[in-house]
């Protein structure tokens, strides 16, 4: 498939006018590899290094690892699809790594794997706000239909879009619901047992990611629900937002279950590969690793 065509059907079909995000200002030092519209609004098509694409392999961060796996391939004219452009390393933090406004730590992409991308014909598309935003594909919605539970209606105000989601399950305790997520996620999770026992009312509010927002938590309340799961839940007494969401649940009495920020987005990134199939591209979801050190 032209590459262009590729990149104007995912912008319509996924980025909407009223999203927005900021990783440019971020990502200075290997501006020279980004594509003139990233700089602009941060998502969509970061690095424009192939005409034709014969395949997307989808992760959740351009780690060097998966990058290195790409190029170890061989495979030119190729498209890596990250629902990040950046790496996250909370816990792991260098000199190189920068911190948003946002507090969240992240690594930009190394400029020699970015040269051999460029020379081998390996483009980079980005979907973070718009693939948090509410929809089949979306970070939330996958990580509860993966814990099979049953979609209610989208919440969370993100960037422009919704990127959460009020779940119906099953489940009827959280140690019961902490054995559901480690059997779906494949490693053990954390939780933070704020509320009663019981699964309130049969919901869930689930937030994938670093999303244990704390104007989020007061609708959570609202909501009638008693457990919220999300990937980022370590309590960073330097950051005042973690400090007050992890006092706010405390007081409302919500259960926090945190399962690592990698392994509760990685379901969209592997759902996206449908989209890509249906497009008529061989797509591959390429694993990466959680750090435990989120939650």
């Amino acid at each position: 498939m032209k590459a262009n065509k590729l990149y104007k059907q995912l912008e319509k079909d996924f980025i909407k006018p009223s999203l927005s995000d900021d990783w440019a200002r971020y990502m200075r030092s290997i501006a020279g590899f980004l594509s003139a519209n990233f700089k602009q609004r941060s998502m969509g098509l970061v690095c424009d290094n192939a005409e034709d694409i014969n395949k997307v392999y989808t992760a959740v961060f351009p780690s060097d690892e998966i990058m290195q796996s790409l190029l170890d391939r061989g495979e030119s004219d190729i498209l890596l699809f990250v629902h990040h452009p950046s790496i996250w390393v909370l816990g792991k933090e260098s000199k190189t790594s920068r911190k948003t406004n946002r507090g969240i730590v992240f690594q930009e992409m190394k400029r020699s794997l970015l040269r051999q991308f460029k020379k081998n014909r390996i483009s980079i598309y980005n979907l973070h706000v718009p693939l948090d935003n509410y929809g089949i594909y979306s970070t939330s919605l996958t990580l509860a239909k993966a814990l099979d539970m049953k979609i209610k209606k989208p919440f969370a105000p993100y960037f422009g879009g919704l990127c959460g989601v009020i779940a119906e399950t099953n489940i009827k305790t959280r140690r019961d619901l902490v054995k559901k997520i480690e059997k779906t996620v494949n490693h053990k999770v954390k939780l933070y047992p704020y509320g009663e026992s019981k699964i309130l009312n049969s919901k869930v509010a689930v937030i994938a990611g670093g999303g244990n927002l704390p104007e989020e938590i007061p609708k959570i309340a609202k909501f009638k629900i008693n457990t919220f799961i999300t990937g980022v839940t370590k309590l960073n007494k330097n950051y005042e937002p973690s400090v007050r969401a992890h006092s706010l649940l405390k007081e409302l009495k919500i259960n926090l279950t945190g399962a690592t920020h990698y392994s509760t987005e990685k379901f969209a990134c592997i759902a996206v590969c449908r989209y890509f199939k249906k497009l008529g591209l061989p797509a591959e979801f390429i694993e990466g690793k959680p750090l435990f050190s989120d939650m």
